[in-house]
């Protein structure tokens, strides 16, 4: 018994066919952050370790927290409690990122959103609330497995009236984060919590006719709208209220208009495809990037993969891309297999949460839907994003190794029974 209760031991089921990726990604971000920000550095007059070292420090506590997350019970991850502490802190959070005034919460860029803690950086709620998306409703609908099988589409969204199916109930606070997402604005976040809501409704136990039926609405209407933004010329993007909104639309249709001007809507478009261009095959050589020398703003942020690709080629960038899909299928794979309705939802979500900020960040540099402002996974500089992505990693290993564990011990238990 000794032996066997020591063969259970979590440390045994650690799957590394997801921490390997994961640490691989991590280390070439860190890489990434320093080339990216050690010529601002420079230019500035300022310790051009600066921006490296704040990255390093949110690496290492990620590491911390895995380590802290992967030995937790799954029943404490569930705790209803703790999410429900989670949410009121998001609400607040992103309420005050929007509306209080101070240096606290002074805008970045001319958006707000984040927290300003002095001697530490800033925090951005919106990065905390695409994880939490995930882990709220894998919470919720884990436990109507049994209603959804009998209800489907009805249990999922209850209520009399359209108003009440799609706006109360666990909708309410989503609804919130999305709006306040918005208004900051952040139609790169907002887009995501709305995706990550739609992939979790289809994996909760709906039939597959409703999921598919809303996703060709859904894919019908975004072609039919940014079709017709590049038909008219960008005219009915004069249409949208927000102005920062509005210029990113402008910018998708005719990056080149004006790019001239540095405080073109295009100028950033314009210098992620020249970014490119310059990287060719094989790249100008780790830290030879030219775009990144002031002419390509956010290169650290929101268009480091161009600045990937003028430095390390098309196929630098290729095997990122390989690490990272081959990262998301394990997850996926962890996911599909998990016979607990919680550990399969968690998996499917996470995945699918890096998923779509690949494909909204590539989309955005690439020019194949507007730029929106989201980080690349593990590759940008920011901590906040870092971190939780990183805790998201954290839950799957953990619900990996209580998959695994438990396999073992069900089989154990039959061939005991079966030897009698």
């Amino acid at each position: 018994m000794p032996l066997m209760n020591d063969g259970l031991k979590k440390s045994n089921f650690l799957n590394y066919s997801i921490l390997i990726p994961y640490l691989l990604l991590s280390a070439i971000g860190l890489v990434m952050v320093f080339s990216t920000t050690y010529y601002a550095q420079l230019a500035l007059g300022g310790n051009p370790y600066k921006q490296v070292i704040n990255q390093t420090a949110f690496m290492l506590l990620s590491f911390v927290v895995i380590a802290i997350i992967y030995r937790m019970k799954l029943r404490a991850i569930k705790n209803r409690r703790m999410i429900s502490l989670v949410l009121v802190f998001l609400v607040v959070s992103l309420l005050a990122c929007r509306f209080a005034p101070g240096a606290l919460f002074a805008p970045v860029n001319g958006a707000r959103g984040w927290i300003h803690i002095p001697g530490i950086g800033t925090i951005q709620p919106a990065e905390i609330a695409k994880f939490f998306v995930v882990w709220y409703l894998g919470s919720i609908f884990s436990e109507k497995q049994d209603k959804i099988a009998e209800r489907d589409f009805d249990e999922v969204f209850k209520g009399k009236t359209l108003g009440q199916k799609f706006f109360s109930g666990w909708r309410l606070p989503l609804w919130i984060m999305i709006i306040l997402d918005y208004m900051m604005p952040d139609l790169g976040n907002a887009v995501i919590l709305i995706l990550l809501i739609f992939v979790m409704v289809g994996a909760s136990g709906i039939s597959w006719q409703w999921f598919k039926g809303y996703g060709i609405i859904g894919t019908v209407a975004s072609i039919l709208i940014l079709g017709s933004m590049v038909i008219s010329g960008g005219a009915l993007a004069n249409l949208i209220p927000m102005a920062h909104v509005r210029s990113r639309f402008i910018a998708f249709v005719n990056p080149f208009a004006d790019q001239q001007v540095l405080a073109s809507v295009g100028h950033q478009m314009a210098n992620s495809y020249y970014a490119i261009a310059n990287g060719g095959w094989t790249g100008r050589g780790l830290g030879n990037s030219v775009e990144k020398m002031g002419y390509l703003p956010e290169a650290t942020t929101d268009f480091i993969f161009p600045v990937v690709v003028e430095e390390l080629g098309i196929i630098g960038a290729i095997i990122i891309l390989g690490i990272l899909f081959f990262l998301i299928a394990r997850i996926l794979q962890v996911g599909i297999k998990a016979k607990n309705s919680f550990n399969s939802l968690m998996s499917i979500g996470i995945a699918s949460l890096l998923l779509i900020q690949i494909f909204i960040n590539l989309g955005g540099a690439i020019g194949i839907i507007p730029e929106t402002g989201v980080t690349f996974p593990f590759i940008s500089q920011g901590g906040s994003s870092f971190l939780i992505l990183s805790i998201g990693i954290a839950f799957v290993l953990n619900i990996s190794a209580d998959e695994k564990r438990r396999e073992i011990t069900e089989l154990t238990t039959e061939y005991r029974v079966f030897r009698g």
